[in-house]
């Protein structure tokens, strides 16, 4: 595996291999001494044109714990400000000889021309290209499902049978897209619920079920149910009347949590708005895995980062 630019680009066999991978890093987390040797001597850049806190300090952290010398680079004050080329930038990258690198990008794309321009010979990670993909994300939150509906037995396992209900803004969500092709390829069955102005176009070509009803949805006892952030910065246009009437449509409330099976799972890929698409009861209940993801972030970076810089097969 040379490059992480989609979960569309990854097979199930690959898929799984990296899940499995991740149990072996989260494993090495729990040591008195975390670190790992594999990585010592590779340097990874993360090149972050959008804001981040999670994702950006998971890598950061991913690679630090694989021995590897981690720069951070972000758009605001660098020359990117001044008006400084993605080509530019890449170059002075493979300059200071960049093993790796992560990008957060505000346009959809931008990773997959870095990686096939010529201008590095570096493993690239999408770690999220504008309204497109972020499969970090997609991968964490299948290994989080993966662990949590099968413990111990979970290693080899795909998620066969298992359903997925993402509701929300699945316009604007990254997030949404890496979920559905890779939970596709593992065998999960996914359903999307939102208002139909937050539903993109050509939705009906994806390999989905949709829905307009979030009781519903919460009524035909998902095994996930997992509630996406209102990217009001990516809007520009009144998509619902209010946020009082979004929440109450298609907000995951402390009733529609008390209707939930107990054995189904709650999730968010963060950052949440409280009380707008999830009540502060769902997001701290039992059944939430909200803070699960982000420490399952930090070994599914691991095991992306070990087998794009250590010469690993997927």
């Amino acid at each position: 595996m040379k490059h992480l630019l989609s979960t569309k680009d990854l097979s199930r066999d690959e898929a799984v291999q990296i899940l499995d991978l991740a149990e072996d890093m989260a494993q090495a987390g729990t040591r008195e001494v975390k670190k790992l040797p594999a990585l010592r001597g590779r340097t990874v850049v993360n090149l972050f044109f959008e804001d981040s806190t999670r994702t950006k300090i998971s890598f950061e952290a991913a690679a630090k714990r694989l021995s590897a010398d981690v720069i951070n680079f972000t758009a605001k004050g660098s020359s990117v400000s001044k008006g400084e080329s993605l080509k530019d930038t890449a170059q002075t990258l493979a300059a200071i000889g960049a093993d790796g690198v992560v990008i957060r990008h505000h346009s959809s794309g931008a990773p997959r021309v870095l990686a096939q321009s010529g201008w590095i010979d570096a493993g690239v990670v999408n770690a999220g290209d504008g309204t497109h993909e972020h499969p970090t994300q997609g991968l964490l939150d299948a290994f989080t499902m993966r662990k949590r509906l099968h413990g111990d037995a979970s290693r080899g396992r795909a998620l066969d049978g298992v359903t997925v209900t993402i509701v929300g803004d699945i316009l604007h969500s990254r997030v949404a897209r890496s979920n559905v092709w890779l939970l596709e390829t593992l065998g999960a069955e996914v359903t999307l619920v939102a208002p139909a102005t937050l539903l993109p176009v050509g939705v009906d070509t994806w390999p989905v079920a949709v829905g307009y009803d979030l009781d519903a949805a919460v009524a035909a006892k998902p095994d996930v149910l997992m509630m996406l952030r209102i990217q009001s910065e990516r809007m520009n246009a009144a998509f619902f009347p209010t946020a009082r009437e979004y929440s109450r449509q298609w907000g995951f409330d402390d009733e529609r949590l008390a209707r939930l099976p107990a054995a189904s799972l709650v999730m968010h890929p963060g950052p949440m708005n409280r009380g707008l698409e999830i009540s502060s009861g769902a997001a701290d209940s039992a059944r939430s895995t909200i803070i699960e993801q982000v420490a399952n972030g930090v070994s599914i970076r691991m095991a992306v980062l070990y087998l794009l810089l250590a010469g690993g097969a997927a």
